[in-house]
């Protein structure tokens, strides 16, 4: 039987009278998954980049700039891009190795309005291993048969090498790298944000567990069940408000 969560629906994303106004909403969001990735010690150097389309050209994009901390990222620091990595709007550069990899996600999957990798730690050791995580907690049944593998490329340094990355991501939800780390795609940028946090949650979690001993799998039909009643992209979404709120309150400074 499939888990009714229907009372947990507190909140719904919100419907815009305008353009303009879900811009704003889409940046505000995205420096704020940049804010959280960040108290989440994702932030290393250099690396690590989100995207999301723009409302009014999904052809381009906005994403964090290259050399600004995740945990001290603002709206004013976002910038649009196109698909090549030129800069349409702001004043700082971007990641174009990282961007390679997003634009070419977007540009094979239409549905998707963003996309999240950064180089979190148990991520990282966990792909190091060429393995799928395994439905071992309720959490983890969220990644059951959502998951891609990635071996190659291990690098993309080509727009061909890109989409040869896009395409073994394929359909899936989310992706691991292998030797490099986690993907998350959404149909918001904080469904996308919310499906990276679980996957390094349940790299770390596996990583606990299995030097332990063997741990139990859930059946693959509870585990298909977990999916359908938290794995959808309003679940996705609904998840992430509460550090949405936790992040509003503690880092106003994000909206400038």
């Amino acid at each position: 039987m499939d888990i009714n969560v229907s009372s947990f629906i507190t909140r719904e994303p919100p419907v815009f009278d305008s353009v303009a106004a879900e811009r704003r909403h889409r940046l505000e969001r995205l420096a704020g998954v940049c804010r959280v990735f960040g108290r989440f010690g994702f932030s290393e150097g250099l690396l690590g980049h989100v995207t999301v389309r723009d409302p009014e050209d999904p052809a381009l994009l906005w994403a964090n700039p290259i050399g600004v901390s995740f945990r001290r990222i603002k709206v004013s620091d976002l910038v649009q891009v196109n698909h090549s990595g030129d800069v349409l709007v702001g004043n700082r550069p971007v990641n174009l190795v990282g961007l390679l990899l997003h634009s070419a996600l977007h540009e094979a999957r239409p549905e998707v309005m963003a996309v999240c990798h950064a180089h979190s730690l148990h991520g990282k050791a966990w792909s190091s291993l060429g393995r799928l995580l395994d439905p071992i907690t309720q959490d983890a049944c969220v990644l059951f048969e959502q998951q891609a593998l990635i071996r190659e490329p291990r690098v993309s340094q080509s727009r061909a090498e890109a989409a040869q990355f896009a395409a073994a991501f394929g359909t899936h939800r989310v992706a691991i790298q292998v030797g490099h780390g986690l993907f998350s795609t959404g149909l918001t940028v904080e469904e996308a944000a919310w499906w990276f946090i679980c996957m390094e949650r349940a790299c770390q979690v596996q990583m606990m567990v299995e030097p332990v001993g063997a741990p139990e799998l859930w059946p693959a039909d509870r585990a298909r069940a977990l999916v359908r009643a938290l794995g959808s992209p309003g679940f996705g979404w609904l998840s992430f408000q509460t550090l949405w709120d936790e992040i509003v309150e503690s880092d106003p400074d994000l909206f400038n």
